[in-house]
């Protein structure tokens, strides 16, 4: 989800200044011109602008992890049913008997289980996944356009692989918040870690030290795909509607586009999502281990035990979570940028 955001928010922002580009883009020719002495100004206005984009991102961010905690939760629920329970009790399970079992068990509040942990992560995974993309963006530039010159898509290519790699450089930085998130989520009635801190003690009491990094490599495998199909539908379903309804609003052009890239990742990249949330609960709360043979052999597990649609299990609720995630993302990123700009503007 974090890779899609980033691709309609970069994408929208493109796509908001595309109308006024030529005069744009020949006005500050302009005024660069005019104005070179003053670079250091300047260069101070960029970093201000950086340090806005980057907290409204993260605010935004995590705002919307907020707001769509209970469809993200009933997710990883459904997720890892079947791997300590009976899987034919489980094929009846729907998302209302499953919302009305956490309220009556659990109480409402149950649904932002470990949405604290999610937004401590959520916040450094985009300082992190920013700062790494401008860095691998100025090292992939002149690389990519020496070897493509004259070719339209190298700039693409930059934006493709630079944000393929920022992904997995944040991810990797991050990865321990993600697994207690997750541990902490898939808690029913009984509460074995009591908290972030506690879990963080209890893993590496138990598991070693390793084991606040089970299930990273099915984790990073997720992220290069998922980025790689979001930022190509995107731009792809961007173009062609461009094309053909040039009149359209672009910001609903965005949160569509947005949108339905998010529902093919999903559908792409969630067996490969569904192994690791099972692997990072490998071992929890002293239960035995399930998959012993790596990604592969617990691929093989899954289907053998649950059949292929076990690799699809809580796909739904995902499905409902992307559009309203996306959309509030898009939406508060954009409010907050302007109040900070106005802000920055005033003082």
């Amino acid at each position: 989800m974090e890779a899609r955001v980033g691709v309609v928010v970069e994408g929208g922002q493109q796509a908001l200044n595309s109308a006024h580009g030529a005069v744009v883009d020949a006005g500050a020719r302009k005024f660069l011109q005019q104005q070179s002495q003053n670079k250091s100004s300047l260069n101070q206005q960029s970093q201000i602008g950086t340090v806005q984009q980057l907290l409204a991102g993260g605010i935004a961010g995590a705002f919307s992890k907020t707001c769509t905690a209970p469809l993200a939760r009933l997710t990883i629920l459904f997720q890892v049913q079947g791997m300590h329970s009976d899987v034919v009790s489980m094929r009846k399970a729907s998302i209302w008997h499953e919302a009305s079992r956490i309220i009556n068990e659990e109480g409402f509040r149950a649904f932002w289980k470990g949405n604290l942990v999610t937004i401590a992560h959520r916040l450094p995974y985009s300082s992190v996944s920013f700062y790494a993309y401008e860095q691998y963006k100025k090292f992939l530039q002149p690389i990519i356009r020496e070897r493509y010159q004259g070719n339209a898509s190298a700039d693409l290519l930059v934006h493709f692989f630079g944000g393929g790699l920022a992904g997995i450089t944040a991810a990797s930085a991050t990865y321990p918040l993600d697994l207690v998130r997750t541990r902490l989520a898939a808690q029913r009635s009984t509460m074995y870690y009591r908290g972030i801190g506690h879990a963080f003690h209890t893993i590496c009491k138990e598991e070693g030290f390793f084991g606040l990094y089970k299930g990273l490599g099915a984790t990073l495998l997720v992220v290069g795909p998922s980025i790689a199909i979001s930022f190509s539908v995107y731009e792809s379903l961007r173009s062609f509607w461009q094309s053909r309804r040039p009149q359209d609003s672009t910001v609903m052009l965005s949160l569509a586009c947005g949108s339905l890239s998010g529902i093919a990742s999903s559908t792409a990249t969630f067996p490969l999502d569904l192994m690791r949330r099972r692997m990072q609960l490998e071992g929890a709360g002293g239960r035995a281990r399930v998959y012993k043979t790596g990604l592969y052999g617990t691929f093989k597990y899954i289907v053998k035990t649950e059949g292929l649609k076990g690799l699809y299990r809580g796909i739904l609720p995902e499905y409902y979570k992307v559009v309203p995630s996306v959309g509030i993302v898009f939406m508060t990123y954009e409010t907050l940028k302007t109040f900070l700009s106005r802000i920055s503007t005033s003082s």
